[in-house]
């Protein structure tokens, strides 16, 4: 059992295949869209004070930059892993990405602000069809065991490190011109679809009428998440005790409670409620949720502090986090051999402890100390933990899943993720901009503590999830 670590009695249903050039191909172009989605996600921060400065932004019209690809991703990943499950993964993600690519060269070319936000989102929107599809795609183009293991490992860290390195080719664009940042994903994603026309295979699906569509739970849920997200993003803003934000955060919980209603009525449900009875997925999910949502909020944290205290420049900036990235560059593709001994509880322990550590690490900053002091430790043990928990999550969030619902998993997991990091930004934003003393330069950032130590604490919520699954797998295991 994969949750076990346990090694299977049949040696030749454990033995790894040798893939062919057409697998590794699928693979790739499948984990290039992740890599793009991630990219875009991260690479686009390091671009905004150039951006403002030449449109002539506004703060709040800067921050729906980014908000809005949030908005879309995490808005949508639910519907997008129910609509690739029904239509057809191949249709639904080579679909996806075309409008990606296209939505990002046009993107490029826009000065009028509503324009831009408005293609942000429908980038997002796309990614967040893409990204359930695709992973569906891997989840059923290998067999279970060791080769679907390894298949998930190298996808879910090609795009950690797309999200890890967005910074540093964020950092380097923007020297160049702050328009290629927004350019770049489109033309590498048109390639990766005339590619995917060829390597994506065909599936046999049913027919799917609309009466078999449950269309309000589509629309409950997905307006939940996007009312939600909205609410989240804007908090800071029109303040956590507005009428505004509470009577949106009332609105996304009677939608969700609208959803779970629907959900227990229709015949083929969006999302079959009784699939958070496994623990396992339960579990991953929560892991993914504490585990993105505390690395977007130190990246937060740390990209302002450095930038707007220390006065480091946006490649500076970019080459700070790079530690990171390599980490996961060289020893992701060898982590599937570890967590077949240790099993995929042991791994997200194992790698949320270390990033708990390392922003523990982080109360040591100092505006007198030097990179290697304050936050090259950090940037090797937060390296080191994702390449131990995001493969993680990601094969226990989709482990046992029926074939026809691992769209509908993966689009959990990767909603988990995004919802986390926006609520965690939503919060750590809300901390640091509820002082109201000035940013003086060469000093911490007001409330920074207090920051880090929310961030610290996600991490080891995580932490503390994982060690109850791993408590309760092993009196199951005694009684088994």
């Amino acid at each position: 059992m994969l949750e076990q670590g346990a090694v299977a009695k049949n040696k030749n249903e454990n033995q790894e295949r040798k893939w062919s050039l057409e697998i590794w191909g699928l693979l790739l172009i499948v984990s290039g869209a992740l890599f793009l989605d991630g990219v875009d996600l991260s690479m686009v921060n390091i671009a905004l004070p150039s951006i403002g400065n030449e449109l002539h932004l506004s703060t709040g019209s800067l921050q729906w930059i980014v908000n809005a690809y949030i908005l879309g991703y995490g808005g949508f990943l639910l519907l997008g892993g129910r609509v690739a499950d029904l239509l057809g993964r191949r249709q639904v993600f080579l679909t996806a990405v075309a409008v990606f690519g296209l939505a990002s060269i046009v993107s490029s070319f826009m000065s009028n602000e509503i324009a831009l936000i408005g293609l942000r989102l429908l980038k997002g929107i796309a990614a967040g069809f893409t990204v359930p599809a695709g992973m569906s795609i891997v989840s059923t183009s290998f067999a279970a065991g060791p080769d679907r293991m390894r298949a998930l490992s190298i996808y879910s860290i090609i795009g950690m490190t797309g999200f890890a390195l967005g910074l540093v080719f964020g950092g380097l664009l923007t020297e160049i011109g702050w328009r290629f940042t927004l350019l770049a994903p489109g033309p590498v994603a048109l390639i990766l679809l005339l590619a995917g026309l060829k390597l994506v295979p065909h599936a046999s699906r049913e027919r799917v009428t609309m009466k078999q569509f449950d269309l309000w739970g589509s629309l409950t849920i997905t307006a939940s998440l996007l009312v939600l997200v909205y609410a989240l993003v804007e908090a800071p803003a029109k303040g956590w005790t507005s009428i505004t934000t509470i009577l949106l955060i009332i609105a996304s919980v009677v939608l969700l409670f609208a959803f779970i209603l629907v959900e227990r009525r229709h015949p083929q449900p969006l999302v079959r409620l009784g699939i958070f009875r496994s623990m396992s997925l339960v579990n991953a999910n929560f892991a993914a949720m504490m585990l993105l949502g505390s690395f977007m909020s130190f990246q937060f944290i740390a990209t302002l502090y450095l930038q707007d205290s220390l006065s480091w420049s946006p490649l500076w900036v970019a080459l700070a986090f790079l530690p990171s990235s390599l980490f996961q560059v060289v020893f992701g593709p060898r982590i599937d051999r570890v967590m077949k001994r240790i099993g995929t509880p042991m791994a997200i322990l194992i790698g949320l402890v270390l990033v708990s550590i390392a922003y523990l690490l982080f109360f040591r900053v100092d505006p007198a100390l030097p990179y290697w002091n304050f936050l090259l430790p950090t940037m090797i043990l937060i390296g080191i933990g994702f390449v131990f928990a995001f493969p993680g999550v990601n094969i226990q969030a989709t482990h046992n899943v029926i074939p026809v619902e691992q769209g509908l998993a993966s689009g959990l997991v990767n909603t988990s993720l995004q919802i986390g990091g926006a609520i965690s930004l939503a919060v750590i934003t809300a901390v640091l901009n509820s002082s109201h003393e000035p940013m003086e330069s060469n000093q911490l950032l007001p409330n920074m503590y207090v920051a880090i130590a929310i961030v610290a604490g996600l991490a080891l919520a995580g932490v503390l999830s994982s060690v109850i699954y791993l408590v309760q797998l092993h009196r199951a295991n005694k009684k088994g």
